[in-house]
């Protein structure tokens, strides 16, 4: 079953508390140094917005109700909204998170741009995506883009920062069932902001769960975790980072974005390259995308909250379609 975007049927470990860090302490910040990436199932979790998290509970919430429970996978990783989602499902049940989800009326928005879901307040969307989209335009390459937006994070205003950081750390505790790391592998991005380096963190390396999920949901501005600051987890490779899922036998990719790049394609960032080199390295690959009737509650309108509900039930409903064609894949 070939589910890449170029031919799609839209299936298209000890925990650390959560204390704040101070400048003095410098936590592990590359967890991809540490261990080799080897095991059975790994479960990709895209970035994509408040709406894209939405969907991904969805979708994993209908899987889980058509008798195929994905959160069990021995790895996940986790971009941005899919960084909210992957701790989210690794806490707590997609029945709860989904019900959750559908109960919340439309709320103001009180938070910075690139959340994984919940109130939210910064500027508006379509400016960050026109600041960002003019920052990749005028990069040569990936590291060159990667320190281009870290520059342009960090040259925020440092005292609207300061109070920032603080308000975005509690709105991310305040979604996470858990604030611990689980005791699978989970595997959360993030990129350096004053460097460009990627940044993977994981239950090792000392970062605090919620740090690690608000850093790599940290868009328009850069979160301090000890003395280092970080942006958004999708500057590291496309939205997905589903090469981190290399040396997996089966990787399972969820993309809100349908697998689209806004990088140059001869940058190799593009989900399809990163699923055709998990494929030549010997792993089995499938992917979700949101179907056509939903696409629309994405890109643009990901910030938009009164689309949570739907996107939920979109993939909700998609999640519910397809146990029966993925069954042999994952099990």
């Amino acid at each position: 079953m070939n589910t890449t975007p170029s031919s799609t049927l839209h299936l298209s470990t000890t925990a650390v508390s959560d204390r704040p860090r101070s400048d003095q302490d410098q936590p592990q910040a590359d967890a991809t140094k540490q261990f080799p990436a080897v095991g059975e199932r790994a479960l990709v979790l895209g970035g994509g917005g408040s709406t894209g998290n939405a969907w991904l509970i969805g979708v994993i919430a209908g899987l889980f109700d058509a008798g195929l429970d994905v959160t069990a996978a021995d790895l996940i990783i986790g971009t941005s909204a899919g960084s909210t989602a992957a701790a989210q499902i690794t806490s707590a049940t997609p029945a709860k998170l989904l019900a959750d989800i559908l109960a919340v009326a439309s709320q103001p928005r009180t938070g910075p741009a690139g959340s994984g879901g919940g109130p939210v307040r910064t500027r508006p969307a379509m400016n960050h995506m026109e600041t960002t989209s003019a920052i990749i335009a005028a990069a040569e390459d990936p590291a060159d883009m990667r320190r281009r937006m870290g520059a342009w994070a960090l040259g925020t205003d440092a005292a609207a920062n300061s109070s920032r950081q603080t308000q975005w750390r509690e709105t991310v505790a305040a979604r996470l069932p858990s604030r611990l790391w689980p005791k699978q592998r989970m595997l959360i991005t993030a990129v350096d902001a004053h460097t460009g380096e990627p940044v993977v963190f994981d239950r090792h390396g000392g970062v605090d769960l919620v740090d690690a999920v608000a850093a790599s949901c940290a868009g328009g501005f850069a979160y301090s975790i000890g003395g280092n600051r970080y942006i958004d987890g999708g500057y590291r490779s496309n939205a997905e980072n589903a090469d981190l899922a290399a040396g997996y036998r089966r990787v399972l990719v969820l993309s809100p974005f349908g697998g689209r790049s806004r990088t140059p394609a001869d940058w190799g960032m593009q989900l399809a390259t990163q699923v055709d080199h998990l494929r030549a390295g010997g792993s089995r690959v499938e992917t979700i995308f949101p179907d056509s009737d939903s696409e629309h509650m994405f890109g643009a309108n990901a910030m938009d909250l009164s689309l949570r509900p739907p996107a939920a039930q979109a993939g909700y409903n998609q999640g519910r379609a397809l146990p029966e064609q993925l069954a042999e894949f994952w099990r």
